[in-house]
């Protein structure tokens, strides 16, 4: 089977889409990026297998009777594990807040998630996204992908990292003073902060609300 780690979100979306591989064959092949390498970088507090799954196989049936699929159909996404995720961990790499499961989904977690893009877990980060490299993490410190003795940034250093490493194609994470742009820089891959204001704050458990802002990282320019 080739591999499809390298492929950035345009390619995945198109690639399902006609039918050149499956979003199950994709995500698969993510989730066992993951379970093989993130032992050395620890990108990731959880990593949800079942549901990363499960959302494939529902594209797969879309594209399958011919329904319109999202903007984002079957690309692996991690989510800063500071950004609500209904049902699924968020602890703001904190033992405060370990066993905190949301009751609802961050805005940006569900236009994501109508856009049929796939949640394969939450990021490491900083505790409470105060400090710039993920060495201080309730769950242990994020090591940078290209060197592993080297710092990753931060505080989005697990969404950098996954994205570097391989184990997705794009991540958000959040960014006070460079919390996206810093760690972007690190793994040599591409980190943007929006005008604040410009994405939805709701469900960011935030550091500084005047400053904070939701923000992507991806592979490329196109995909952010």
């Amino acid at each position: 089977m080739q591999s499809l780690l390298h492929l950035n979100a345009q390619q995945v979306r198109q690639g399902i889409k006609n039918g050149y591989f499956s979003a199950q064959e994709y995500i698969s092949q993510i989730l066992e990026r993951i379970q093989k390498v993130d032992d050395k970088i620890n990108a990731f507090i959880t990593v949800d297998n079942d549901g990363a799954l499960r959302q494939a196989s529902l594209i797969d049936k879309k594209v399958r009777s011919g329904e319109k699929i999202g903007t984002l159909a079957g690309v692996a996404v991690s989510i800063k594990d500071n950004i609500c995720t209904q049902g699924l961990k968020t602890t703001c790499a904190s033992k405060l807040l370990k066993e905190y499961v949301p009751p609802y989904d961050a805005t940006v977690v569900n236009r994501l998630k109508n856009s049929d893009a796939i949640i394969v877990g939450k990021a490491n980060l900083d505790e409470f996204a105060m400090g710039s490299t993920t060495e201080f993490s309730r769950y242990g410190p994020t090591c940078n992908p290209w060197n592993i003795n080297y710092v990753v940034g931060g505080s989005s250093g697990g969404s950098a990292a996954s994205v570097a490493a391989l184990e997705c194609t794009v991540s958000l994470g959040s960014d006070t003073g460079g919390s996206i742009r810093c760690p972007a820089s690190f793994c040599s891959v591409v980190g943007f902060k929006p005008t604040y204001g410009r994405i939805s704050r709701f469900g960011l458990i935030s550091y500084a609300n005047s400053l904070e802002q939701i923000g992507p990282i991806g592979k490329t320019v196109l995909d952010v």
